[in-house]
């Protein structure tokens, strides 16, 4: 009897191991992230649930959809520059990596984020810090539609920070993962040896600029470990 009982679990563990192994990595190490907002809470077809948009005119260009079981936010702005963000804090000690997926649609026509005149983006997602009463600071993650990966830019007299992590068509109407490290990106960018927690997110797909067309998607907001 002892020695079946042995052998049932000793079976189970065997089980338990090969499951594990089976797992994809977001579910195997869920603890290494926590969710900031994937948009389960809102109702499709709405404006997100949680967020405010910069002006009530933003609110017509970001949608919740769903699409083959993932809520994600849809943006399409025409000719419009308006921020909608959502409050949401984080340790980032802890969490110092912001974790989204993002899928372009449509670059605005004749963007190019270095020059003021047609400063768009079709996609751009934020961290946001409390600055001043009147004011934030910001790191700003931007898909170009011309600027080089990696270029630095700088807006708001210096309090938005900006990084290009992707240019150009490339992975167009699919769903990419982007990372950014937040914590180190604050130290570098605004010479600061401590960093805040954060006081949100947000994003901007804007078509203000170049007076044209802007459409991308956002979905499962993270704040990882690693």
């Amino acid at each position: 009897m002892l020695k079946g009982m042995r052998t049932l679990v000793a079976a189970a563990l065997a089980l338990q191991l090969v499951a594990s192994a089976l797992l994809p990595a977001s579910l195997a190490r869920a603890d290494d992230c926590i969710v900031l907002e994937d948009f389960s809470r809102a109702k499709v077809g709405e404006f997100p649930t949680d967020w405010k948009p910069r002006k009530d005119a933003g609110r017509a260009a970001y949608t919740v959809r769903e699409e083959s079981g993932r809520r994600f936010l849809e943006a399409i702005s025409e000719g419009l520059g308006i921020q909608a963000a959502k409050e949401q804090s984080w340790d980032v000690a802890q969490y110092p990596v912001l974790v989204w997926s993002w899928r372009l649609q449509e670059h605005p026509k004749g963007s190019d984020e270095r020059q003021s005149k047609t400063n768009d983006s079709a996609l751009s997602v934020y961290a946001v810090w409390p600055h001043t009463s009147v004011s934030v600071k910001a790191l700003k993650y931007i898909w170009s539609r011309v600027v080089p990966v990696g270029t630095p830019l700088t807006s708001s007299a210096g309090l938005t920070q900006v990084r290009v992590l992707r240019t150009g068509d490339a992975g167009k109407g699919e769903w990419v993962e982007a990372r950014a490290n937040v914590a180190e990106d604050f130290r570098a960018r605004f010479k600061e040896t401590e960093v805040p927690k954060p006081g949100g997110i947000a994003v901007l797909t804007d078509a203000d600029d170049t007076k044209s067309r802007a459409a991308g998607d956002y979905a499962a907001f993270r704040a990882c470990k690693s």
